[in-house]
């Protein structure tokens, strides 16, 4: 972290903006910045909008919390202009950001160290919308946006392809579509912390289940067999060093049960993963002895610049 003449250094929550999942961010955000105040740090937060150069130099933080989620926070976008400024942050660099954000590059990343991803290919939204481009089931979806926005899935038997929403971008990923069970992990710094089971009354954990208090509860540490724990474990280390990630990163997986070992698949990592009461990293640090509160200082401990 950045040297300060103060004792107690001035963090800038950065929340909000402009993407997709401005109101997740926001929420973010404030837990965050309310968790920092109770560490005794001193805290400003920042909407981050087109005058956040301006409202940065006026504020002199010593450190950014990157709370943002979603397209330009998460995307390395904010994080170059921090490197310019030369303000030290929390969360990823900008080539991690951007290549995690990026789902069909980040699963180029995972099978270059050999980890196991879903098949899947970029093509036009309107080709998407006129003819099946992979044999159902499949699940088409935004390239590089997070929080489940925009999740199309197409099941056996399905009448016909897609009507994909205007506010879909101009390519979509098309993915196959793995049933079985949600599993996430978190990696704080170079440790993977422990295995979550996400479990949702409609069998899919959409924007909804991911955000609305009872909509998915999680079992902690997840009930499944001792050799799949471990290797998510395993797996989520690997693709968090694989794709250059810092401070903490959650990788998500699907597992189909009835496959064993084989069954196994990496969905995405995410490099600003929610920090929001109902979200899956804060739990799992709380596991391991570490409050909120622990777990925002110790980010705020972790951030710096050339990350």
């Amino acid at each position: 972290m950045g040297k300060s003449s103060r004792t107690n250094p001035k963090v800038a929550v950065l929340m909000g903006g402009p993407s997709a999942e401005r109101e997740v961010s926001l929420s973010s955000g404030r837990e965050c910045a309310a968790a920092l105040r109770g560490e005794g740090f001193e805290v400003v937060e920042l909407d981050a909008g087109p005058d956040l150069y301006a409202r940065l130099l006026d504020i002199k933080p010593d450190v950014v919390f990157n709370a943002l989620h979603g397209r330009w926070g998460e995307d390395g976008c904010v994080q170059g202009l921090l490197e310019w400024m030369r303000i030290p942050y929390t969360h990823s660099g900008v080539l991690a950001s951007a290549l995690a954000m990026d789902k069909q590059r980040s699963k180029e990343v995972y099978q270059a160290v050999d980890l196991p991803v879903v098949p899947s290919v970029i093509v036009p939204k309107v080709e998407v919308i006129e003819v099946h481009v992979m044999e159902p089931p499949y699940v088409a979806k935004p390239n590089n946006e997070g929080s489940s926005v925009g999740i199309y899935i197409v099941h056996e038997g399905s009448n016909g392809p897609p009507q994909l929403s205007e506010d879909m971008p101009e390519f979509v990923m098309v993915e196959k579509y793995i049933a079985g069970r949600e599993l996430t992990v978190t990696v704080m710094g170079d440790r993977a912390l422990t295995v979550t089971e996400i479990m949702t009354d409609g069998g899919w954990y959409d924007y909804d289940a991911k955000y609305k208090p009872g909509g998915s509860w999680h079992v902690l540490p997840a009930e499944i067999p001792q050799d799949i724990f471990d290797r998510c474990l395993d797996y989520a280390l690997r693709a968090h060093d694989a794709l250059g990630c810092k401070g903490v990163s959650r990788t998500d997986f699907r597992w189909d049960d009835g496959m064993g070992d084989d069954g196994l698949f990496l969905l995405e990592t995410n490099t600003q993963p929610g920090m929001t009461p109902t979200s899956l990293v804060p739990e799992q640090a709380e596991h391991f002895g570490m409050s909120f509160g622990q777990l925002c200082a110790w980010m705020v401990e972790d951030a710096s610049c050339d990350r």
